[in-house]
């Protein structure tokens, strides 16, 4: 199925599926497997960390880092490079932190608008990194381009994505990520294909955010978005 249109890339997401997300040649020129944050699950951190063997991070809007006080690991001195902050754990619902349950919980804890910074631990299992305003427009990351499917999906804007290793720990490249994406039924798109697609959009993505109330760990918070 290699390479999708985004479209295709926005309805996967949206229903929970893995992508295969490609960069430039100029760039890392590596392939992350993403998928929404809010659909991510214990089983679905074991796939990543047994198939994709790369660092587990979690792009997310850089208000939401904010208001839990996570701060940037250290102040990025390459436009290029992604903005990793502190690691963490939740304190509420993780046990040693590195288990697929675990990771998947601190996942949760971030998007849950209850959490607080007490609620944290740092550092710890799950790196996030801080998606630049104006997505694949402005930086064509990983960080963005999968943080702008998920809000094109009408999604939390959050995902949680891991570098493509070969068996061997080298690189995965295109051919070695189209072998995968045939084996496991997932879907390629280029970051690329998100600039060329955001840019034929007459006006930017905007969340708007209903809250809910009392929400708890599984729990779903609705984000529309306009555009």
């Amino acid at each position: 199925m290699p390479f999708v249109e985004v479209p295709e890339a926005i309805a996967d997401f949206r229903a929970g599926k893995f992508m295969i997300v490609v960069d430039d040649d100029d760039r890392e020129n590596e392939g992350d497997l993403a998928i929404a944050a809010e659909h991510v699950t214990p089983e679905a951190i074991n796939f990543l960390a047994a198939q994709a063997r790369g660092l587990i991070c979690m792009p997310i809007v850089g208000k939401r880092l904010d208001e839990l006080q996570i701060p940037l690991m250290v102040e990025r001195r390459d436009s290029n490079a992604a903005a990793f902050t502190v690691s963490v754990d939740s304190k509420l619902h993780a046990t040693t932190g590195i288990s697929a349950q675990d990771r998947a919980s601190t996942v949760k804890a971030l998007l849950d608008p209850a959490t607080r910074p007490a609620d944290l631990v740092m550092p710890g299992h799950i790196f996030p990194l801080r998606y630049r305003e104006g997505g694949v427009l402005c930086r064509a990351g990983h960080t963005e381009a999968s943080v702008d499917l998920a809000k094109l999906a009408g999604l939390y804007p959050a995902a949680v994505i891991c570098e493509c290793l070969r068996r061997d720990g080298s690189m995965a490249r295109l051919p070695d990520l189209t072998l995968f994406a045939n084996r496991f039924q997932i879907g390629i798109v280029s970051v690329a294909q998100i600039v060329a697609y955001r840019s034929r959009q007459p006006v930017a993505v905007a969340p708007e955010v209903h809250a809910v109330p009392a929400l708890r760990l599984g729990d779903l918070v609705t984000y529309n978005y306009r555009g």
